[in-house]
């Protein structure tokens, strides 16, 4: 059974002007994410417009994912839904293909409470034989996933790891010292790019940084640094990406998913591995001002030829 460790970036989806998938950009950025040593990939998380996509565009990502991964590393696919039927539909979907896991929030828009989450988990695990990691993302499903639940999930084996995506760094601290007290059921991950030196030294076991995309490298060198316990070079690291990360937040002319991911395109775009740094519907681009100034963040953290 694959032990996931590690880097695992949440992989963003390139679509050219017209807003169809670019097979060819997303392809050069997954072998590109590879050959920098990452551990996994995640797609079809929030930066890969999992709650976005139509069936049909779901599929072709799959498809291009595994044909070119071919195995090289772990598969981690989200299935983002309002409810547990939906979410089931794409799990069985995903199914269909070599994957190693899935990625699953808790239910949104109509329902809610602790006992409705907790279900919705367990009914995700009776569906599926692939394990399965909680998403823990309360800005986009409004609800923050309790510790215990989280800790008790992972014991009785519905629960194969979590994602926090929270930014709650107290949450989850104390979710990695209640893992390990319980035994270590769950497989932790950070998915906040700019203290993952912090979630490592807690005891994390790996990081989901959508800023890997821009500088797999990086966030590769740190994980190595805090496997060999150079935890001043994961410091030194983490300051470096921290910079690099106001690529994401230097737009003002949109916010949330458009400045962020919206940010990784167009820096993408600049370094040419995207074509396109185009958005989907109605998400605009970033202005030519916002794409200039990521540029100069690009060039002075030695990232452009």
């Amino acid at each position: 059974m694959t032990v996931f460790s590690g880097v695992i970036p949440p992989v963003v989806v390139a679509r050219k002007d017209d807003g169809s998938l670019d097979s060819i950009s997303y392809k050069r950025n997954l072998n590109r994410l590879i050959e920098a040593g990452v551990n996994g990939l995640f797609v079809l998380g929030s930066s890969g417009e999992g709650a976005f996509v139509t069936s049909a565009e779901r599929e072709r990502i799959l498809t291009d994912t595994v044909s070119e991964v071919r195995g090289r590393v772990p598969i981690l696919v989200g299935a983002i839904d309002t409810q547990t039927q939906r979410v089931v539909e794409h799990i069985k979907a995903s199914e269909k293909f070599d994957i190693d896991a899935i990625v699953a929030t808790a239910p949104f828009y109509a329902l809610g409470g602790t006992d409705q989450v907790e279900k919705h988990f367990r009914l995700l695990h009776e569906a599926t034989t692939l394990p399965i990691f909680a998403y823990d993302i309360p800005v986009c499903v409004h609800t923050k996933l309790p510790v215990d639940l989280m800790v008790q999930l992972g014991k009785d084996g519905v629960l194969a790891g979590v994602k926090d995506s929270s930014g709650d760094d107290v949450s989850f601290r104390k979710l990695v010292i209640a893992n390990r007290r319980a035994g270590h059921p769950l497989r932790l991950f950070t998915g906040h790019e700019v203290v993952v030196d912090g979630a490592y030294l807690a005891g994390a076991d790996g990081s989901v940084p959508g800023l890997a995309n821009i500088d797999p490298h990086g966030y590769v060198r740190q994980w190595r640094s805090a496997q060999s316990g150079d935890w001043e070079q994961v410091r030194d690291e983490q300051d470096r990406l921290a910079d690099l990360m106001d690529v994401a937040m230097i737009a003002t002319s949109i916010s949330g998913f458009g400045a962020g991911v919206g940010g990784f395109k167009e820096a993408l775009k600049i370094m040419g591995v995207f074509d396109s740094a185009k958005m989907p519907d109605p998400v605009a681009q970033l202005t030519e001002d916002e794409s200039k100034q990521i540029r100069k963040i690009l060039d002075k953290a030695g990232l452009l030829d």
